[in-house]
């Protein structure tokens, strides 16, 4: 089970929204290149700025961020698919802008005691992979893959979260070190589902 799995929910939601915004003018690839622009400014300034800030509290910003990223990510989509928006061009910005915003709004955890930055690193890396396996479903004749348990909805809930508690000045009891390590675990084992789902999927279509 996968929050990816609750998105057709979601998009209802969003409906009436998406709906507007054709009526504007605004386009799938607009959408899409906003939400990397915000996601990378936001994770670069957290960054570099956490030496200098007085409190952790502008974590905070990466849960809400995160939740509102998930709205831009459906909004693109909708309007690609349900308004006749759907090019070349934005099926490489959606899968790109995805990973680089995933790899800047994990970055800045890599500061963030007892968290090692290696595993973080090695997160950031794992789950552009994850995303890379998931894609290439459709070269072997699957759809694109979105499989868990660790997918790109479920680890902004995660990096939500642990964005929230650390800005509001709980500080994480050192066993969370381990944190890092079985996230890296569990997206490799996402990694692991996509291509054995997408062989799985391609064979069967193959019959």
């Amino acid at each position: 089970m996968s929050i990816y799995e609750l998105k057709p929910r979601f998009q209802a939601l969003l409906r009436p929204l998406v709906v507007r915004l054709h009526a504007m003018g605004v386009t799938a690839n607009q959408v899409t290149m906003a939400a990397c622009v915000v996601s990378v400014a936001l994770g670069l300034w957290l960054f570099f700025a956490a030496h200098h800030l007085s409190s952790l509290a502008a974590f905070g910003l990466v849960p809400a961020w995160m939740f509102l990223r998930m709205a831009f990510n459906a909004i693109d989509g909708m309007l690609a698919r349900e308004h006749n928006q759907q090019s070349k061009l934005g099926a490489f910005l959606n899968e790109l802008t995805d990973v680089v915003s995933d790899a800047a709004l994990y970055l800045p955890f890599a500061l963030v005691a007892p968290f090692s930055p290696f595993w973080v690193g090695t997160v950031i890396v794992l789950a552009g992979l994850s995303e890379f396996a998931g894609a290439l479903g459709p070269t072997v004749g699957a759809s694109r893959r979105y499989d868990g348990p660790l997918g790109k909805s479920d680890r902004a809930f995660v990096f939500g979260a642990l964005g929230l508690y650390v800005a509001l000045g709980g500080p994480l009891p050192g066993w969370t070190a381990w944190l890092m390590p079985l996230l890296a675990a569990l997206v490799a084992w996402t990694t692991v589902n996509r291509i054995r789902r997408a062989l799985a999927e391609a064979d069967a279509a193959g019959r």
